[in-house]
């Protein structure tokens, strides 16, 4: 048993990923700020610099942009628009000459006067050619995050009780309990739905999908929909 545990250590051993370098994690990251910085003022020489001659950007709405592309849209901020890029979380894993990177990047903008705030999750490969690290691919992603909720009256509430149905095995109840509404789908746990505005609810960590409430001429409603990404699951108000 001892030998086959000893084995079994040194196979695991062997296919361990390298751990990378301090100095190769923190090169990475000073690069990656730089990067950052230079997007406001639309610094095209630190980018080009960067990326590999075949790179590839995804952006967060997935558009794929060759590097050619890329670099010709790298325009400084128009005039009444500042902000700036602060990466919050910094990973690397290295598999010979290629290494990967994830970090999240925390944004401040003030658009014409008013403050906002986003946040990314970038994945990266970058890959040591000729003696340079040099970046192959990026992949942004636009961190979700809850809106604040409305609160709306009681009356308001009680219109959307009931039970709905989006095929004959799939039903979805309603309730109201106190100044809120519990939905429960049959064979689901009970979860809270919260307004963003009047008919479109969300339910917290389900940031993909909003509950959009449809009505008839006379503002009975007459059902929902589930959307997510723009494609719709059909729920009908049962009698």
């Amino acid at each position: 048993m001892t030998c086959y545990l000893a084995f079994f250590a040194l196979i695991l051993a062997a296919t361990k990923p390298p751990t990378p370098s301090d100095a190769l994690t923190q090169e990475l990251r000073v690069r990656d700020q730089q990067l950052l910085d230079a997007i406001a003022p639309g610094d095209v020489k630190v980018w080009d610099a960067a990326l590999a001659a075949d790179a590839v950007y995804v952006d967060e709405n997935g558009e794929i942009i060759h590097r050619a592309d890329f670099l010709k849209q790298l325009q400084p901020l128009p005039p009444g628009v500042s902000g700036k890029l602060t990466i919050s979380a910094y990973t690397v894993q290295q598999s010979g000459e290629v290494a990967t990177v994830i970090h999240t990047d925390d944004e401040e903008e003030t658009y014409h006067g008013q403050h906002l705030t986003a946040q990314y999750l970038m994945t990266e490969t970058w890959q040591h050619q000729n003696g340079v690290w040099k970046l192959l691919l990026i992949h942004a992603y636009s961190v979700l995050r809850e809106p604040k909720p409305v609160t709306l009256p009681a009356t308001d509430l009680d219109s959307y009780v009931g039970r709905y149905a989006a095929a004959p095995d799939l039903t979805y109840t309603i309730k109201r309990e106190g100044d809120h509404l519990s939905a429960e789908r049959e064979g689901r746990p009970t979860a809270t739905l919260k307004a963003e505005v009047h008919d479109v609810f969300f339910v917290g960590g389900q940031l993909r999908t909003r509950k959009i409430f449809e009505r008839d001429s006379t503002g009975h409603v007459t059902g929902f929909v589930d959307r997510r990404e723009g494609s719709d699951l059909v729920w009908k108000r049962l009698p």
